[in-house]
């Protein structure tokens, strides 16, 4: 497992570590949900205050925790071998992933990343991947592979934008593709327009990182958003990226 990260940042001493007490984890599923349901409108009434499904007991879950206690920062990952007996990854819900699982290689999943509104200036993510960068490099993990969230509240307009200048930019090779389910509907009312738009921070981190998307993107009507399938390519990270999130382990 990774060792634990600290930083002091903005007035807040944050830790970075693998969650080992069930209580991290409901903390984590609380934070995400609170943050899904008011950023992107998600369908999570469930009632108990927190977003969890099949998914979860089958994943490490990593998180950021501040100097109260408090986890101001998570995101869970699913590795390949765990996820070819549990019929998959969570992503195989939304698209076709056969084509992409035909090439060599491990595989993990990273997903339900979020991060508390008032925690967003870097250090916490940063302090995430560097968590996740240690696990990759340990259980020696070809492919990171994740579905890259974009609000639908505008009506689409925005992730349309943004899914047309990723692809222009960051596309994947064909043998890499993916086809979604829930093909995304493009807005009716209001042509696309051609000029760049502001890519989410967390979106904008990965493709830093050196990832791809892979197609089309998918439409998820719980979460009410629109899902872009990113890839990563462990090998291919650039040299800086590669120091500064200590994947050189990878190769000791």
């Amino acid at each position: 497992m990774p060792n634990q990260s600290r930083v002091s940042s903005s007035g807040r001493n944050l830790t970075s570590s693998v969650a080992t007490k069930p209580a991290q984890i409901v903390a984590a599923q609380r934070l995400r949900h609170e943050v899904f349901t008011s950023e992107y409108g998600a369908d999570l009434e469930t009632g108990t205050g927190i977003d969890q499904d099949r998914f979860d007991p089958w994943c490490e879950h990593f998180v950021v925790i501040d100097e109260s206690g408090e986890v101001v920062a998570t995101t869970r990952l699913l590795h390949g071998e765990v996820a070819t007996k549990i019929d998959g990854f969570y992503s195989e819900d939304e698209f076709d992933l056969e084509r992409l699982k035909r090439n060599p290689g491990l595989f993990a999943e990273l997903g339900r990343t979020c991060i508390r509104s008032d925690c967003r200036s870097g250090a916490a993510l940063s302090m995430l991947w560097s968590t996740v960068a240690q696990y990759l490099a340990q259980e020696r993990i070809d492919y990171l592979l994740g579905c890259a969230s974009i609000s639908m509240l505008d009506g689409g307009y925005k992730a349309w934008r943004i899914t047309q200048q990723l692809q222009r930019d960051h596309m994947a090779a064909d043998d890499f593709r993916v086809t979604p389910k829930r093909i995304l509907p493009h807005p009716a009312s209001q042509p696309l327009k051609t000029a760049k738009v502001e890519i989410p921070p967390l979106i904008r981190t990965y493709m830093r990182l050196g990832a791809e998307v892979c197609g089309e993107p998918c439409w998820d009507p719980a979460f009410r958003c629109a899902d872009l399938l990113v890839l990563l390519d462990v090998d291919k990270l650039a040299a800086r990226y590669a120091r500064r999130y200590k994947l050189e382990a990878r190769t000791a």
